[in-house]
């Protein structure tokens, strides 16, 4: 669950607490956006003051205090700094914090988000409370990371995963699924719907950064919403506009959408390992573009803020295309050589 911005009182600066104010009531940003901001930025000032000698070398990095943090010590932060914290990030930060056998070194995407984070800070600093002469994380840049080529289900695998939703729930997780194949939804997204969002062949959903966007419902998802809401558990009176509810009668959490959808994977007899809910939301993009649906439209439904995001699907068509290209049974018959 997300924290409330006022619990970060106890431990973070007023130039933090500033900050992460900023970014959710004038950028919009979401209480998770901010939270992860709270966290990376904290950690950074914890590595730097161990780093500047300003904390007891014997007190465990998580220990640091930061409370102390003010324009003086962030004016004298450089770009060195940073990339000392980064050496951190690759090479000394363990993977998992509470576990003995944890791996060390983040890898490149998580280094990328905190960088994002600390050129946001700077750049706030700088440019909006003018509280810096210049921005020191001006030419900090992000890690590279490498773009892999989305994971999804064929078709045939689709259907065969919404033919085994069998059990208790069955109605619920199917329609779930279904939302899931056919609408492009992210995780929190699905989680976040209302009885109240539907208008209609339409949905109103609330996506990254509170942006709402109208999603239309083909017959799958009507039909499948249909059988699901004479099946729906009468919900906590908070949670009663909630569209699915868990066995508690609470408002379904992601990570429980993240444990059904597993379960069904496995039960269809698809890889668990290599399949996710948000493998789902890949599915259907992948299929809608397959099926000519072009790159702008593929962005609107699926909430992408630039078109670059979403033309990561092109790129499985083009993969789709040599591989077919290189199965034509001719593809290994070579010219004769005349001159032999």
């Amino acid at each position: 669950m997300d924290k409330p911005m006022s619990q970060y009182a106890a431990d973070a600066p007023r130039v933090l607490r500033d900050f992460l104010t900023y970014i959710s009531t004038i950028q919009g940003k979401s209480a998770k956006t901010a939270h992860e901001y709270y966290l990376d930025l904290r950690l950074f000032f914890r590595v730097l003051k161990r780093n500047k000698g300003l904390a007891d070398k014997d007190v465990p990095i998580e220990k640091i205090p930061i409370d102390d943090v003010d324009v003086d010590f962030l004016a004298q932060v450089t770009l060195s700094d940073a990339y000392d914290y980064l050496e951190y990030m690759s090479g000394e930060r363990p993977t998992q914090q509470n576990s003995a056998l944890t791996d060390y070194g983040l890898n490149s995407t998580s280094r990328a988000r905190k960088v994002s984070a600390i050129r946001a800070f700077f750049r706030y600093l700088t440019d909006k409370k003018h509280l810096l002469e210049h921005n020191p994380m001006s030419n900090l840049e992000a890690p590279t990371i490498r773009k892999s080529l989305p994971v999804y289900l064929t078709t045939d695998d689709s259907v065969k995963l919404l033919e085994s939703v069998q059990g208790e729930y069955a109605e619920r997780d199917y329609c779930i699924l279904t939302f899931f194949l056919n609408c492009g939804l992210r995780v929190s997204e699905l989680v976040g719907l209302n009885l109240s969002d539907f208008q209609g062949d339409t949905v109103r959903v609330l996506g990254k950064g509170n942006k709402e966007r109208t999603v239309y419902l083909n017959d799958a998802c009507k039909l499948a919403l249909e059988r699901y809401l004479p099946k729906r558990i009468t919900p906590h009176d908070r949670d009663k506009n909630a569209l699915f509810i868990s066995r508690n009668r609470n408002r379904i959490n992601v990570q429980t959408v993240k444990w059904l959808v597993k379960k069904h994977l496995g039960q269809a007899g698809l890889d668990t390992q290599k399949y996710s809910a948000h493998k789902l939301r890949h599915t259907a993009a992948t299929l809608m573009y397959q099926n000519g649906v072009d790159i702008r439209t593929l962005q609107n439904i699926l909430g992408h803020t630039s078109v670059n995001t979403t033309m990561i699907y092109t790129h499985i068509e083009d993969s789709s295309l040599r591989e077919a290209a290189a199965k034509n049974p001719l593809a290994s018959v070579k010219p004769q050589d005349k001159n032999s």
